[in-house]
């Protein structure tokens, strides 16, 4: 588990780590010597004779010139007391050092888990669950950081507090440390023998289930209108409530784990105190109290810090998954995000497919091979053919969202490949069957991805009138800043294609595909649109338009109609 941390840890962030490091010995230090300040309070409070007994004491009280017990109890105190001040300060800011570390370790993780996502494009994306990655980039990282290096730091930071408390114990009386590792040690192994797999078997199951119960709560919202209509609510409920129940029964066992460490580490200190009252029976009183009073503030500190270490070994344990979810990214380099390039593919003559094939794969079989044809500058070409043909794949294909099996996609001679990629993007508009909106106004719809402050306001202007989107835009009270919706859910079908349209011509679109926008549409709602994409060629002579379409009509006003059997 401890080289997959370390495997995640971006190579930026392990220099500022080893400080982390740095730091959490440090605090172990200051927690010591903070211990190690009560001890002359404690000398003056089990033996009245340590002013004058202790050697320490005693010089102390005599360089400083006290005159009476009293004054020297009230400054010795008063030191202590500064001193745990200061230290508990320090302390205070080291914490916030280490906690700004982790903390800004998550955001890198989940920004460049999103990125990773999102770079491995549309083939990984259609095979995923959304609703999986969507959790992987928000709640598993940050579990990982909460509930594995959090904990890893308190591991550390208790494991060097313990072993200074113990060498010092045991350099002042060896009795007392072995009587402390003999209470210490057995509970701390009998512990991780009760519930070492069983902890990463919960977190496991606890993990899976969350993960369903999210997947099944975001496919119900977004699948209302058919689970209403089949009335299968009560089977999503179904699912929902099983996956709640799996979670709360193993939320439970691992709660009652989490308070384990307690209940055995009280037991052995218990067990350490009556040992140490026999130990002390014939020593003479003054030793015997200072003996038992020593083990006693020792092992009321021991016991928060073995307590601290099984409590972060269990985290670490229960959040393990974390681990193989985030390592399975390969995120540890910063993860590439293409810069914004508005430079257009130069487009003047023709788009080529030459001896074009694809197969998916985890496919043995080719959708399709050896296709060829030419669309030319301002010509409006159709795509039909039965289901299943490729149709939609040869749009991803045309689009550069998949890359070709064989043969190849020219515009203007130069080959579609991932280097331009971006520029062949900036030259088209895509239209689909459902339209990406998001949940924000009409016009950040149309300006998708454009600052606020960046909108082109006439440019958006001119996109609605040609989109013929005018009429409605302006019989709304807040016009283009009318918010529409999740999906666009207050939206007809109509409305959705058509700031579809309005998006693709106000980024200046030199080729609009067309991928059956309509064929959810009904009649009079398909007519309207197809007219509008008409009046589109009719304005734009020079503007390309590829549309795919099931039903003929929808291909009436094409030039050309290509068919794949």
């Amino acid at each position: 588990m401890k080289l997959g941390v370390l495997n995640i840890i971006p190579r930026s962030f392990r220099a500022k780590g080893v400080w982390v490091c740095v730091t959490i010995f440090i605090r172990a230090l200051l927690n010591f010597m903070g211990l190690a300040a009560l001890l002359p309070v404690l000398y003056l409070i089990l033996d009245s004779q340590s002013t004058s007994s202790n050697a320490i004491m005693a010089g102390i009280y005599d360089y400083f010139g006290f005159t009476s017990e009293m004054s020297f109890v009230v400054a010795v105190a008063l030191c202590v007391v500064v001193f745990i001040a200061i230290k508990c300060g320090i302390n205070l800011l080291l914490y916030r050092f280490e906690r700004d570390y982790i903390y800004s370790l998550y955001r890198y993780l989940s920004r460049n888990l999103y990125i990773d996502y999102y770079n491995r494009g549309l083939s990984f994306i259609k095979s995923s669950n959304s609703a999986v990655l969507s959790r992987n980039v928000n709640v598993v990282c940050y579990t990982f950081v909460s509930g594995v290096l959090r904990p890893l730091a308190v591991l550390l930071s208790e494991i060097v507090l313990f072993v200074l408390l113990f060498v010092s114990i045991a350099i002042y009386n060896p009795i007392a440390a072995l009587l402390t590792v003999a209470i210490f040690i057995p509970a701390v192994w009998l512990y991780f023998a009760l519930i070492r797999d069983r902890v990463n078997k919960y977190g496991t199951i606890e993990n899976e289930a969350h993960r369903r119960k999210f997947r099944d709560t975001v496919e119900t919202y977004r699948g209302y209108a058919d689970i209403e209509i089949n009335n299968a609510f009560r089977s999503m409920l179904r699912q929902f409530d099983e996956n709640s129940d799996t979670m709360i029964s193993v939320g439970a066992k691992n709660a009652t784990v989490s308070t384990l460490p307690q209940l055995f580490t009280e037991i052995g200190l218990a067990a350490g105190m009556a040992l140490m009252v026999v130990l002390c029976v014939g020593l003479d009183s003054s030793s015997m109290k200072i003996l038992f009073g020593l083990f006693a503030v020792a092992a009321l500190r021991l016991m928060p810090s073995v307590r601290a270490i099984m409590g972060a070994w269990t985290s670490l344990r229960y959040n393990r998954y974390t681990i193989d979810i985030i390592a399975s990214a390969d995120i540890s380099t910063p993860t590439k995000v293409e810069s914004v390039e508005s430079e257009q593919m130069a487009f003047e003559h023709c788009i080529k497919v030459e001896n074009l094939g694809f197969k998916f794969a985890d496919s043995q079989t080719p959708l399709f091979t050896n296709l060829n044809f030419t669309i030319g500058k301002g010509e409006k070409i159709g795509i039909n053919g039965r289901s299943g043909a490729g149709k939609t794949t040869l749009f991803n294909l045309l689009l550069g969202f998949y890359p070709a099996s064989e043969g190849r996609i020219t515009i203007d001679g130069t080959a579609l490949t991932a280097e331009n990629r971006r520029q062949w993007q900036n030259t088209i508009g895509y239209v689909s069957q459902s339209v990406f909106l998001t949940d924000s106004t009409i016009l950040a719809n149309i300006a998708l991805g454009v600052e606020q402050s960046n909108i082109d306001m006439e440019r958006v202007e001119r996109a609605v009138a040609a989109a013929s989107l005018a009429e409605f835009v302006s019989s709304l009270p807040n016009g283009l800043n009318t918010r529409i919706g999740e999906c666009g859910a207050l939206l007809s079908g109509g409305q959705r294609q058509r700031i579809g349209i309005a998006r693709a011509l106000y980024k200046g679109a030199q080729v609009l595909f067309f991928d059956e926008a309509t064929s959810a549409l009904d009649s009079a709602t398909e007519q309207s649109i197809n007219q509008a994409i008409v009046e589109l060629a009719k304005a734009d002579e020079a503007l390309t338009i590829v549309v795919i379409a099931h039903r003929e009509s929808s291909l009436e006003y094409c030039d050309r109609v290509i068919t794949l059997k």
